[in-house]
């Protein structure tokens, strides 16, 4: 295991870290439109947010990400691999983030609610403005613990062609017969990282504002 090829599996890290981090973000607000459904009292809203956490909560992320990459073709679309993965791990994430945030939002105070509507706030601005910000503060180590799932998982988007960490490191194994050095060396990343969105997390959390009473 030479220092140019750890350079090469850092480099790919990169790519891990970007898709990762496009998609808990696009993922989250998915999430929160979904919980917007959920609790706009409309039928349909409701059944159609719970069929996709259902099926997004319920499929293989793999088979999710190969369903997807076979499909748009299909209809006409094609994306590139990194427009792919972002796609499958948003959508999955999503569904995980939005069961996270329902407990939340169903922890947050009626009483305030109530004074946001007297203090004139419309039912989707009390949504935004007051419930969602509640919620995301009540679920935020849930959700910590979801983004260090994803990043995990992003190994998997290596199906859909994106050369990320995993499949940089699956590279170099089959061109130098080196797997446990190079394997190891990929653990290793990986483990950094997620230390490091834990080690920020925390700070995050510490630095956010207490929750009001019920």
């Amino acid at each position: 295991m030479t220092w140019y090829l750890f350079q090469l599996l850092l480099q790919a890290s990169l790519m891990t870290i970007f898709v990762s981090a496009i998609s808990i973000f696009a993922g989250l607000g998915i999430a929160i439109l979904l919980s917007a459904m959920r609790m706009s009292g409309n039928r349909w809203a409701f059944r159609s947010a719970g069929v996709f956490i259902s099926f997004f909560r319920g499929v293989p992320l793999l088979v999710q990400l190969l369903l997807i990459f076979n499909l748009l073709p299909v209809i006409g679309i094609t994306l590139p691999s990194l427009a792919t993965a972002v796609i499958g791990l948003s959508l999955c994430t999503a569904a995980y983030q939005a069961e996270n945030l329902r407990g939340g939002f169903e922890g947050v105070p009626v009483g305030l609610i109530e004074s946001a509507e007297m203090a004139g706030f419309s039912r989707i601005q009390s949504f935004f403005w007051i419930r969602t910000p509640i919620a995301l503060r009540m679920t935020f180590p849930a959700l910590v613990n979801e983004a260090i799932l994803i990043l995990k998982a992003s190994s998997l988007v290596s199906v859909v062609g994106l050369v990320e960490l995993t499949k940089m490191a699956q590279n170099l194994s089959a061109s130098t017969y080196q797997p446990l050095p190079i394997f190891a060396s990929a653990g290793l990343i990986y483990l950094v990282i997620n230390l490091i969105v834990a080690f920020f997390a925390r700070r995050a959390e510490d630095a956010l504002p207490g929750l009001p009473a019920k």
